[in-house]
């Protein structure tokens, strides 16, 4: 009688362990659940690649605290900055006199006494605007042999009746450069000029300028393979209702934007820059950049301090995290390189390098340790990065060496920004063709910006057949 009670007390122990561990699974797979769920609700444009428009329109979270240091400055303009505003001119267009109109004290009038004062105010306005026609009257004459023979028609006026080099511009800057619809840039022009227009005409001269390009993008790629730094990157673009990617290459001084149905080496190959660049690629870690041999890495330290961030969110509240180490050494690192150019200085303090470098080693190689279990998604995410951290150790601070060499790829996200803006106005492209033309226009103007050229004087170059091209690098 007791054996069997033993026996069967053994049965059910034995059902309480195994509904135990099932229960314990359970809640390890719930935990790990929550804990994802968790990640992506604190996801903001803060402490990851998540735009700011995906914030949402409700009051953001209190910022997380910077890793920088004060500096003491004040905010605001700092003593030797030039400031810009509006300041008189030394020769006006025009003057007009404006003299008092009451008598002296004695009653006596004004006029002939002398000038004791001058107070200058000057407006600055535009002239009235109206659309002047210029009508090309081609002689054709009889010689006394009897042949005819008329003049030539200068550039510009080809055709009975066209738009001339400057209309087009405006139209090309308000459809191209701010995003305008067809029928918006139509309107905009008959409001502002009086100027009679279609949908249909602005594609058309949008058309032709952009096939005025033709050798723009083969002399910018020269220049941007042949230059010692170069930024990358890519973003997707709605085309014809489908996603393509809008690819990115720039230096200081020059913009290359192509637009292709792929995002990865395929691309890269078409564009024509990697294959045969043999500088530092500032990039954002992407797998398909690290394909190409040739090229030294700078990885972008604003995309891992945002990973840094989400970690640091992730951790409990009050905890040390390595996460922070590694995110200040970063920011310190940046904040010695710009001081040291800004104090002229060719080289950095490598004591003071040395042990920034140290503690941004140190946090990686904490975290890698930290996450080897991989227990969970969002530790196997947090893993990687440490394994990148340490893998790629010597890819965050080549900046560090080279100061030619930016810290961060902001500058080609800026010159690929316009796309997305683009995108968030006006909607999708509705054709390929379209697409590249938006592209090609878009990087000239954003090269002709950097060397100088305001968009206005660059579209009417290009208007006018004779586009602004870079000199060879």
């Amino acid at each position: 009688m007791l054996a069997a009670l033993v026996a069967s007390l053994r049965v059910e122990l034995a059902d309480a362990l195994a509904a135990l561990t099932r229960v314990t699974g359970d809640l390890a797979q719930a935990r790990e659940r929550i804990a994802g769920l968790e990640e992506r609700l604190k996801k903001t444009s803060r402490n990851s690649s998540k735009p700011p428009s995906g914030d949402g329109l409700a009051r953001p979270a209190p910022k997380p605290r910077s890793p920088r240091k004060k500096t003491g400055r004040k905010p605001g303009g700092q003593p030797g900055h030039e400031g810009g505003t509006l300041a008189r001119v030394a020769r006006p267009d025009r003057q007009v006199r404006h003299e008092p109109g009451c008598r002296g004290r004695c009653g006596e009038g004004l006029a002939g006494r002398p000038v004791t004062d001058v107070e200058r105010r000057q407006v600055f306005d535009l002239p009235p605007v109206k659309v002047r026609v210029t009508e090309h009257q081609l002689i054709e004459r009889e010689c006394g042999c009897g042949e005819r023979t008329r003049g030539a028609a200068p550039a510009g006026a080809e055709a009975p009746v066209r738009y001339g080099p400057r209309i087009a511009a405006v139209i090309v800057c308000l459809y191209m450069g701010q995003f305008l619809s067809r029928k918006r840039t139509a309107q905009a022009l008959a409001g502002l000029f009086g100027v009679p227009l279609s949908s249909g005409t602005v594609a058309a001269l949008t058309a032709r300028a952009a096939g005025r390009l033709d050798g723009f993008p083969e002399r910018v790629r020269q220049n941007i393979a042949g230059s010692p730094v170069a930024g990358l990157d890519e973003t997707g673009f709605r085309v014809d209702g489908r996603l393509a990617w809008v690819h990115c290459a720039r230096t200081g001084r020059c913009t290359l934007l192509m637009v292709h149905e792929k995002r990865g080496t395929k691309a890269m190959d078409a564009m024509g820059v990697l294959p045969s660049f043999a500088g530092i690629a500032v990039h954002d870690a992407r797998g398909p950049y690290d394909g190409y041999d040739g090229a030294e890495h700078q990885l972008c330290c604003s995309h891992v301090l945002r990973e840094l961030q989400a970690v640091t969110d992730a951790a409990p509240e009050g905890e040390w995290c390595r996460a922070g180490q590694a995110a200040a050494a970063l920011t310190a690192m940046r904040r010695l390189v710009t001081d040291a150019i800004t104090r002229d200085r060719d080289a950095l303090d490598p004591v003071a390098l040395a042990i920034q470098v140290r503690d941004y080693r140190s946090a990686a190689l904490i975290g890698l340790k930290q996450t080897a279990a991989r227990s969970g998604k969002l530790m196997k995410k947090h893993n990687a990065l440490a394994r990148r951290l340490t893998g790629r150790q010597d890819d965050y601070p080549r900046f560090t060496a080279d100061f030619r060499i930016p810290p961060d790829n902001n500058g080609s996200e800026r010159d690929i920004r316009m796309v997305k803006l683009r995108q968030k106005v006006s909607g999708c492209q509705r054709t390929l063709t379209g697409a590249r033309q938006f592209r090609a226009i878009r990087g000239y103007l954003s090269a002709a910006a950097k060397n100088g050229l305001t968009f206005f004087d660059a579209l009417v170059m290009l208007t006018k057949g004779h586009p602004w091209i870079p000199a060879p690098a």
